[in-house]
């Protein structure tokens, strides 16, 4: 017979246990609305100066990508640092880097600027994200963590609604650099409440640093997805340097693996992806934001270039798929309850194939309710998808290695969203440049290839043109929204096989009174 395991978690936290969750959520509130933020500006920030850069679509790429690959490249990291020196400290430190580099991002000058602080703000981020779920796993009992964490992921949601509201409203009233700055008083809030509420924690028994490992994945990350982004821009996969710069990037990613399995102090333990539930729930979480950040990437420029919609009517269009996380993200766990991970997560992917599917049959003049309705199951889809895999990875573990398995959850999510922006955006420019391309024979050689590569590009050069310009106008509509149906169907087609993955290799329902596994003492350094 099995007897209930006794509360491990001090009485004063738990008192204060959804006061804490409150916090960690404003914490990733900001981590998550800088992106959500961004994905509304990314045409102004494409518009040449002095309203926007003048930013190419591959230096957009790169805006978003610079903060992808160097948040996922030191994610193992900052769970170990996290896990030696404490949740709050590192939490804290890394909130006042983000705040920083929002600071500087605000006042880039140009687009290499723009990256450059970026980068700085995913340092801070990298810190942050892991460090709120492995607080989380160390406030709650385990019983209450599945709805901890739902509501966490809830919280995801609610970033994705007030990101693109709040981007499109101030870049209806200031210059674009304030979509940044409006990060540094939510910084300075989330930090005093940090000060008052979150108690510190960390693994008794923490692991070395790896910055070899460290130097491997960031190199091998950013070779592979530069030559996926070159490839793109250049339309042509099989020029020299774009594969050299690709397998460059494998062979870098392989020899990271290696390194890393044969390591006596691994930033990313192998071995935990002999668990095939754990492996299968790492490849959802990245197969989805695959799918999901290349969509969002072409979604901005189908509703703003295309429809006409001004930032902040953008905006307010993505509400129904954060009003559904938000709904729903909580409540998944009841589902799972009654019908098992496998059948939840299974059916969340498939939702989200058939809402990827529905961008392939999108024309200039689709009744925007169809659009509503498509963003709406898609964030329904996300919402049975990111929170029981998320309960799987974070209790497959034991709970002091809180910090490592909530940063390798972060990094699968991160790499899988980089790549789904590098590979559906290469895809998009590759369509986009082969439709449009025989209908930019008449400009001068220099700027026919500039034209070529973004809508935004055709568009802003057939404005100077003036009357001249116009007859590009449709030709780049037409070329956009077939590039759209295509990369849309390759998203479709990475969604229906994340679907197979979860079917074949997560649980069906939970055995009733089934004991919890991963049990440790938890050390506590006060309140």
């Amino acid at each position: 017979m099995t007897t209930s395991p006794a509360p491990r978690i001090p009485e004063a936290v738990h008192r204060r246990r959804w006061a804490i969750l409150g916090v960690l959520m404003l914490s990733l509130l900001i981590v998550v609305l800088d992106n959500s933020i961004l994905n509304v500006a990314i045409k102004t920030i494409a518009t040449p100066a002095p309203t926007g850069l003048g930013a190419t679509q591959s230096q957009i790429e790169w805006a978003i990508n610079s903060y992808t690959l160097v948040f996922a490249g030191l994610l193992f990291t900052a769970g170990l640092i996290g896990d030696r020196l404490g949740r709050k400290r590192v939490l804290i430190g890394g909130l006042v880097v983000f705040g920083i580099g929002s600071a500087l991002a605000a006042e880039s000058g140009s687009p290499g600027q723009l990256i450059t602080y970026r980068a700085v703000m995913a340092l801070g981020a990298a810190f942050v994200m892991p460090a709120t779920l492995a607080v989380l796993m160390n406030v709650f009992e385990r019983s209450e963590q599945p709805k901890a964490i739902g509501i966490w992921a809830g919280g995801v949601g609610l970033a994705i609604a007030i990101g693109p509201i709040t981007g499109g409203a101030l870049l209806d009233h200031f210059w674009w650099g304030s979509v940044f700055l409006i990060n540094v008083p939510i910084v300075v809030v989330a930090v005093a409440l940090m000060v008052w509420l979150v108690p510190d924690s960390r693994d008794p028994k923490p692991g070395r640093l790896d910055p070899v490992g460290v130097v491997l994945s960031v190199l091998g990350l950013v070779l592979l997805v530069y030559g996926i982004i070159k490839g793109g821009e250049l339309a042509d996969f099989t020029d020299t340097k774009v594969l050299a710069t690709i397998i460059a990037g494998v062979v870098v990613l392989i020899g990271f693996v290696v390194y890393e399995k044969r390591s006596d102090h691994p930033s990313l333990d192998v071995t935990y992806f002999r668990n095939k539930v754990f492996s299968a729930a790492m490849a959802a979480i990245a197969l989805v934001f695959f799918a999901l950040m290349g969509v969002t990437f072409f979604g901005v420029f189908y509703t703003q270039s295309v429809r006409g919609y001004s930032p902040l009517e953008s905006g307010l269009l993505m509400l129904p798929l954060a009003a559904a996380q938000m709904i729903f993200a909580p409540r998944a766990r009841l589902l799972v309850d009654r019908f098992g991970n496998k059948a939840t997560t299974t059916a969340g992917m498939l939702l989200i194939a058939a809402t990827l599917a529905a961008f392939a049959g999108f024309e200039a003049d689709t009744p925007i309710w169809l659009l509503e309705v498509v963003f709406f199951l898609m964030g329904t889809g996300m919402a049975h998808i990111m929170t029981p895999t998320s309960v799987v990875i974070m209790q497959a573990l034991p709970r002091e290695k809180a910090g490592s398995a909530s940063a390798l959850s972060n990094t699968f999510r991160q790499v899988g969203g980089a790549l789904g922006i590098a590979v559906l955006g290469s895809v998009l420019a590759t369509s986009y440049r082969g439709g449009i391309e025989d209908k930019l024979g008449a400009l001068p050689p220099g700027l026919r290839d500039t034209a070529g590569e973004s809508i935004e590009a055709t568009l802003g050069i057939a404005e100077k043109l003036g009357p001249r310009g116009d007859a590009l106008v449709t030709p780049a509509y037409d070329a956009f929204l077939h590039a759209m149906h295509v990369t849309a169907l390759w998203g479709t087609g990475v969604a229906l096989v994340g679907a197979v993955v979860v079917a074949v290799f997560l649980p069906g329902r939970p055995p009733a009174g089934q004991p919890g596994e991963h049990e440790p003492e938890l050390v506590t350094t006060g309140d």
